[in-house]
């Protein structure tokens, strides 16, 4: 993935990276569009699962279940390393289950939510949301029976998606992917 710098164009304006390697206009737009969904649903997973806002972490049952909201002292990661993990990596998992790997996957969560938004560091977050994406398909492998495919699931598509965002600078186009490649210069690793 070789980062192309900006460079002038026939009226001495400067294109993006992007512009030179998504063409269309519209194409630059819907994948600005991808990215930005795509950090909210990371960026949303990590406001919910701290906050306790009552979706994937549940809503407290009156005498019940307490907050599992990571403020109130939940485990963000331990509880499905531990039991939802499946397969021939489940022991794995759970023996590595703990205070480390919460704050591990929060910090993946807030990071790639916030790079996949702001259209910043998009390789850096391909790597890391591809590793999470991947070792949370590892757990939860081989899928349980009536799962919809047992190859291609939605962690697979989510990495996918991130990866394109990346090699086709998909932060130059409603981000601050053209400032983030100006700042970080010649370090193209960090584009």
């Amino acid at each position: 993935m070789a980062s192309t710098p900006p460079v002038a164009g026939a009226a001495g304006s400067t294109m993006s990276a992007q512009s030179r390697v998504v063409t269309s206009g519209s194409g630059r737009r819907w994948l600005a569009v991808l990215r930005l969904a795509t950090g909210f649903i990371f960026l949303w997973a990590f406001l919910d699962k701290t906050f306790g806002l009552h979706y994937s972490t549940g809503a407290p049952v009156e005498g019940g279940t307490p907050s599992v909201a990571w403020i109130d002292g939940g485990t963000p990661s331990q509880g499905f390393m531990k039991f939802a993990a499946v397969g021939p990596f489940k022991d794995f998992f759970a023996s590595i289950a703990g205070t480390f790997t919460d704050w591990l996957f929060m910090a993946a969560l807030l990071g790639i939510g916030i790079g996949l938004m702001a259209g910043v560091a998009l390789r850096i977050t391909a790597v890391a949301g591809t590793i999470l994406m991947l070792c949370m398909w590892a757990a939860e492998w081989p899928p349980l029976e009536g799962s919809s495919n047992p190859i291609v699931d939605y962690h697979i598509i989510y990495a996918l998606v991130m990866i394109v965002c990346a090699v086709l600078y998909a932060g130059d186009t409603w981000g601050l992917g053209r400032w983030w490649g100006s700042l970080v210069g010649r370090q193209h690793w960090l584009r």
